[in-house]
């Protein structure tokens, strides 16, 4: 039942095929059977969450449609508010009760009567594109060898891995340098980075007010457009073949030292979409090195969380995950001025990289460079350090730069986990992007049949 489309599982419920309670005693035996050495979730919800399939049968056999996501199990983050859920941000104590209170993106779906799984884990604050977490352990990669744990992704980390894990069919997430795109390609996922702004960010904990948004992960990119569908109200964008669309490869920096066998599948995937019709140009984007030197040395993120914890949290600094510490402590460093300079730098930069996209519809490049590192690796600060940084690099430029983006599967690495490719398009155009996305997939093939099932 949950190999199927969110739309087919959506119809089935409405004409008595499916039901929502056998869809969530599915979802919740596959979450049994996985959970203790996946780690997917913080809060698992699932009493409450047959309780709700079960009403929501009743009225489905009453007529009543209150929208697309109606009766589908949902993974939230540990950043969003969810009624009666805790927050704990990837941190070591519950966030005070008025953080449960639902956002405009949470209750979009709820008031549609989707069925919330629970709460998935987060790098503490969300600063972290690799998954791990100090207080509540690792997610682990559901395509690691037996014996040999790798990492998920982060910052939603437990996101990928519940869909992998089947115990959900969607997922929310957030974004602030990659953080849906990079545990969505590490584990065979789709995921959509919007633009900045697009969607509220009230009612999720911040890390970066002036970069956060939030994300969307699901199984296929077909899934992908009719969450995304759901969540604005409208009908689903219809796909755009490969034919005669201008695709740009972008040829600097995002390719240097990178896996061997990584370069090799998205090549391939880029070759497939060319002898579908569509028309590859080579572009190289200005200020890259500019924008990820702002990156690297804390960017936006960094002084904005200080802010955010001195003014809320001051008793979790001395408490941070020693890897996220690092890097607000360095904050303090920052003055008003070069918090101000940054902001310029990155403007002025976004302003002449759009340049990039006259004469272009989208561009694409590698998801991530690096294969999912292994975990007992990860203990060694400077390992975590360079791993970080180069799981983070491709994605984080579409945030710096104040774009839109989605990443799909193209195959697997020679660890055998999963590796992806970026598409990219200019602000607020993602429905474009997610046109291009389904012609992309129809080509390329949807995660199940082109990569198969995750050993787990």
């Amino acid at each position: 039942m949950l190999q199927a489309s969110l739309e087919h599982i959506a119809r089935g419920l409405r004409d008595g095929t499916l039901s929502a309670a056998a869809l969530m005693a599915e979802a919740t035996a596959r979450h049994a059977a996985t959970e203790d050495r996946l780690n997917a979730y913080k809060c698992w919800d699932g009493a409450r969450a047959a309780r709700q399939a079960g009403a929501i049968d009743t009225l489905i056999a009453t007529g009543a449609d209150l929208g697309p996501m109606m009766g589908l199990p949902v993974s939230v983050k540990d950043l969003y508010g969810v009624p009666g859920l805790p927050v704990f941000a990837g941190t070591d104590t519950e966030f005070p009760k008025e953080w449960r209170r639902a956002g405009p993106l949470v209750r979009r779906l709820l008031d549609q009567l989707c069925v919330v799984t629970g709460k998935t884990h987060t790098v503490e604050f969300a600063f972290g594109g690799l998954g791990t977490n100090p207080h509540w352990g690792a997610p682990v990669n559901p395509w690691s060898a037996p014996g040999a744990p790798r990492a998920a992704g982060g910052s939603s980390s437990g996101a990928g891995v519940s869909l992998a894990q089947g115990s959900a069919l969607a997922a929310l997430g957030t974004d602030t340098a990659g953080s849906v795109r990079i545990p969505a390609s590490f584990t065979g996922q789709t995921a959509l980075k919007t633009t900045h702004g697009r969607w509220s960010g009230d009612g999720i904990v911040p890390l970066s007010p002036s970069m956060d948004t939030p994300g969307l992960l699901a199984r296929t990119v077909a899934d992908l457009a009719y969450l995304f569908a759901a969540v604005e109200g409208r009908a689903r964008v219809a796909p755009r073949a490969p034919g005669g669309l201008r695709i740009g490869i972008v040829t600097n920096l995002v390719w240097d030292d990178i896996d061997p066998v990584i370069a090799e599948t998205t090549r391939a995937a880029i070759a497939r979409l060319e002898r579908a019709g569509a028309r590859l140009v080579e572009v190289e984007l200005p200020h890259l090195d500019r924008v990820l030197d702002i990156f690297r040395r804390g960017g936006l993120g960094a002084p904005e969380l200080r802010g955010f914890l001195e003014g809320h949290f001051p008793e979790r600094i001395a408490r941070l995950d020693p890897a996220v510490r690092v890097r607000v402590d360095q904050a303090c460093e920052i003055t008003a001025a070069d918090y101000l300079q940054r902001r310029e730098t990155l403007s002025e930069s976004g302003r002449a990289a759009a340049r990039a996209f006259e004469g272009i519809d989208l561009m694409v490049t590698p998801t991530v460079p690096i294969s999912a590192p292994l975990l007992a690796d990860l203990d060694d600060p400077e390992t975590y350090r360079h791993s970080n940084m180069m799981a983070l690099r491709n994605t984080a430029i579409v945030n710096l730069l104040g774009w839109c983006a989605l990443t799909l599967p193209t195959g697997l690495d020679g660890n055998g986990i999963p590796t992806g490719l970026q598409i990219i398009a200019p602000p607020h155009e993602e429905e474009r992007l997610l046109a291009a996305g389904l012609g992309a997939e129809a080509v390329l093939g949807a995660a199940p049949e082109l990569l198969g099932p995750p050993p787990l």
